[in-house]
């Protein structure tokens, strides 16, 4: 059995407990692992300690740990359906999500040997002959990574790859839920050749393991994705030691669409925005704002074609979205829907289990459209990760823009409309990290990816100047947008 990885070697937990990893789609068992607590969470921060005050890694050169990224994603490239299907068994996800999921995975540890290979430091003038004034970037030492279950392997790689660029060692602490692609990277991590003690792996549930890596003193940075609440949490345990922090909290993503916008498309990408991976993405655009001149139209036509969508398993060639990852994850969201009817929103399709002996043992719900929604409803402000959908309606420019931020959240939105100087307006007035303009969901590693107010924050870490006081925000502009059929190219208009 292996699971929990320290210091170069797998072991079981200390405790000697094991939890079994089931499917979400069937229930089907997929593996048993280690579960781990304090004492394995102790023993993971010692070895990655001493394999960056000790060992090699922190003084490899950039170019050597470029090097190593690059075999990692040649790695990736080798086994990519064998970690496809390791994530879809975790997470219940379509497998042709999953391919996906891994192509981006291995672009991210390319973009990240890249970085790491064009590292230098610079040269300031001190305003003196005899003086050479240097600004140099050093690593910043041991980091608690902490990831979620939705996109096990990319946001672990979107933490792993540039601790591991920037000469960092690390403990990696995946979702309970969904830990298999991870015990597969610590192996690939092996393969590629990185020095023991650098890469530590510990499972288990977050209760058990997580607060010895936030609240450690030789821990240096924690990087959490996940729940806001969970990540309040950790705020206040890393700040008796002060430590760096990277925090993506999630959203409530509105998705405005403006009475010119290009119908057929923003019909097609509303449902991608929320009903991809069963809405269990953080950048869901799971608020429709639907100028009142179109409402009625638009989200008719929205309703028809969400009632089409087909669910079913991973490998089931006909589905077009999965089950949610849990029993609790779901009953989550009949609470949320419950509420929100309770609330006074109107149920326009779906708010169900689906109907069928196929749908036994797994964590199905149909999508779901709630129509008659405002702002002051908690169905619209609280995040429900799962597949529903609140519509809103706005009258003009400042209306769209105020309902919009009207959140605490501040991750992610878009913007549809024929005219370009409205868009940009728009854009730039949204209080969210990615805009989309005439799009959803598109994303590359080489963009920031980050959130304004309570959906986190992350920073340049070792800069100076304006960056500290600036949130970044990235807009995408597709200047010929189209339908883009996500539902694997099948017919849902």
């Amino acid at each position: 059995m292996t699971g929990l990885f320290v210091d170069g070697t797998w072991r079981e937990a200390a405790s000697r407990r094991t939890r079994e990893i089931r499917c979400p789609a069937d229930g089907s068992l997929v593996a048993t692992v280690p579960e781990g607590g304090p004492e394995d969470s102790k023993m993971a921060i010692a070895a990655a300690r001493r394999a960056f005050d000790q060992g090699p890694w922190p003084a490899t050169s950039s170019l050597e740990r470029a090097a190593l990224l690059h075999r990692v994603a040649d790695l990736l490239e080798r086994d990519k359906e064998t970690v496809a299907r390791l994530e879809s068994l975790d997470t219940g996800k379509r497998v042709v999500e999953s391919r996906y999921d891994v192509d981006d995975i291995t672009a991210v540890f390319r973009h990240f040997a890249g970085l790491a290979g064009a590292e230098s430091g610079r040269v300031v003038d001190a305003g003196r002959a005899d003086v050479v004034s240097r600004v140099v970037h050093e690593p910043v030492g041991v980091c608690s990574l902490i990831s979620p279950w939705n996109y096990p392997l990319l946001q672990t790689a979107w933490k792993v790859a540039p601790a591991l660029a920037a000469g960092n060692t690390f403990v990696l602490k995946p979702s309970e839920l969904t830990p298999s692609s991870s015990i597969w990277l610590m192996q690939a991590l092996e393969e590629a050749g990185l020095p023991a003690g650098v890469a530590n792996l510990v499972l288990g549930a977050g209760p058990d393991v997580g607060p010895t890596l936030t609240e450690h003193p030789d821990v240096d940075l924690v990087s959490f994705t996940g729940g806001l609440v969970t990540g309040r949490s950790i705020m206040a345990s890393a700040a008796p030691t002060v430590k760096k922090l990277a925090l993506e909290l999630g959203g409530k993503n509105p998705n405005i669409v403006f009475a010119d916008a290009d119908r057929e498309t923003a019909l097609d990408l509303a449902l991608t925005a929320v009903f991809l991976h069963s809405g269990q993405v953080c950048s869901a655009g799971a608020r429709l704002l639907v100028q009142d001149t179109i409402h009625d139209e638009f989200v008719a036509e929205l309703v028809r074609r969400a009632e089409r969508i087909r669910i079913g398993g991973p490998f089931d060639d006909d589905a077009e979205t999965g089950p949610l990852i849990s029993a609790a994850h779901r009953d989550k969201i009949e609470a949320y829907v419950a509420a929100g009817l309770a609330e006074g929103a109107e149920l326009l399709t779906g708010g169900a289990r689906p109907q069928g002996t196929q749908y036994d043992g797994g964590f199905y719900y149909l999508p779901t459209i709630l129509g008659s929604c405002h702002a002051g409803m908690s169905v619209v402000r609280e995040e429900s990760f799962g597949p529903v959908l609140t519509v809103e309606t706005f009258t003009d420019e400042d209306d769209a823009v105020a309902t919009a931020n009207d959140s605490i959240y501040g991750l992610a939105g878009a913007v549809w409309t024929s005219n370009a100087g409205r868009a940009e307006r728009v854009a730039g007035r949204l209080r969210m990290g990615t805009v989309w303009i005439n799009d959803y969901h598109p994303y590359v590693p080489q963009a920031e990816w980050g959130g304004y107010k309570q959906s986190g924050f992350g920073r340049e870490l070792g800069l100076a100047g304006l960056e500290e006081y600036r949130e970044t925000k990235h807009i995408w502009h597709n200047i010929d947008p189209s339908p883009q059929a996500w539902f694997d190219g099948k017919d849902v208009s």
